[in-house]
């Protein structure tokens, strides 16, 4: 999985062009973007980050789970893990009748940055 960086200017203009028939659509139109590795690392705080540790090392079976074992409101923990899945860094798994089983789907992300443009690039490992 590889992240995007792209802004929204940026990828208003790709779309139009694309729905113009002016260019193809580009191999990495599915894939997750964030307009800055700014916006990465404001979803990567340490309370988030914490949260990951605790789904990679305790295997909790359940949203509920989770929050007991981080102290936190389950609807807060719930809200925090759907924008943690949206951005593809975790997964929610069907479990026992309507629950969801959190895992890590990402244990590593390496930052390439050219210091001279904003053409920044996430690498996921």
């Amino acid at each position: 999985m590889k992240l995007k960086i792209q802004s929204m200017k940026e990828l208003k203009a790709e779309m139009l062009s694309v729905a113009r028939g002016e260019r193809k659509a580009p191999a990495d139109a599915g894939r997750i973007s964030f307009e800055s590795i700014e916006a990465v690392m404001r979803l990567l705080t340490p309370e988030n980050r914490q949260l990951l540790a605790v789904i990679e090392k305790k295997k909790p079976a359940s949203v509920a789970d989770l929050a007991r074992l981080v102290g936190r409101a389950e609807p807060n923990v719930s809200r925090t893990l759907g924008k943690l899945a949206a951005a593809g860094f975790v997964r929610l798994k069907p479990g026992a009748g309507k629950t969801k089983v959190p895992e890590v789907a990402v244990r590593r992300l390496t930052v390439d940055i050219d210091i001279c443009h904003l053409t920044d690039r996430v690498a996921v490992a």
